[in-house]
């Protein structure tokens, strides 16, 4: 039986340009969670095992290193932890399908402004909120997890395009502020 070599979906330093942070993330274990009809209260008592509840349409709630994020009706993505047993629902192992990245600073809203679209001023999208949306052709997961900062997931096969995406709108915004200076 042939050594399988787990690689990264991307190798990339964190990039800093035009007031924003551009990180990978090592999110640990995604797991999706699609609810059967009728299967919120069996799996809500899984969860709670871990400290968590079945998130809320356009929310994430996290305990500790565990976090879970509304993707869609009566579904969700555990990320951070391993996911408990859970009956009512569909539970499936996404770790090698998504690639995760961090946009931090006072640029950040602008950076994603650019390519997602999306209202995603503080007042219209707060700390807690969750949405799927495209990041230019790409699916996204994405949330705000701080004042000036968000956390990306998405394909893992588009992570190179999406870093690429992002780290050329952080370097047009800087150029811009550079012209204005």
């Amino acid at each position: 039986m042939p050594d399988l070599i787990a690689k990264p979906a991307l190798d990339a330093a964190p990039v800093t340009r035009g007031g924003a942070t551009l990180a990978l993330l090592d999110s640990g274990p995604i797991t999706s969670i699609a609810l059967f009809p009728g299967g919120e209260k069996a799996a809500s008592k899984g969860l709670k095992t871990i400290g968590l509840t079945f998130p809320g349409p356009g929310t994430w709630v996290a305990k500790d290193a565990a976090r879970i994020v509304w993707t869609g009706r009566e579904q969700a993505f555990l990320i951070g932890a391993p996911a408990p047993a859970l009956d009512g629902a569909a539970v499936t192992d996404q770790s090698d399908g998504w690639a995760g990245f961090g946009l931090s600073g006072p640029g950040a809203e602008a950076v994603l402004a650019r390519l997602v679209p999306l209202d995603l001023r503080a007042a219209a999208f707060p700390v807690g909120r969750a949405a799927r949306a495209a990041l230019n052709h790409m699916s996204l997961v994405l949330l705000r997890t701080g004042p000036e900062a968000f956390e990306l997931y998405t394909f893992r096969s588009m992570a190179r395009t999406a870093w690429h995406e992002l780290v050329e709108a952080m370097e047009k915004l800087e150029a811009r502020a550079a012209v204005k200076g």
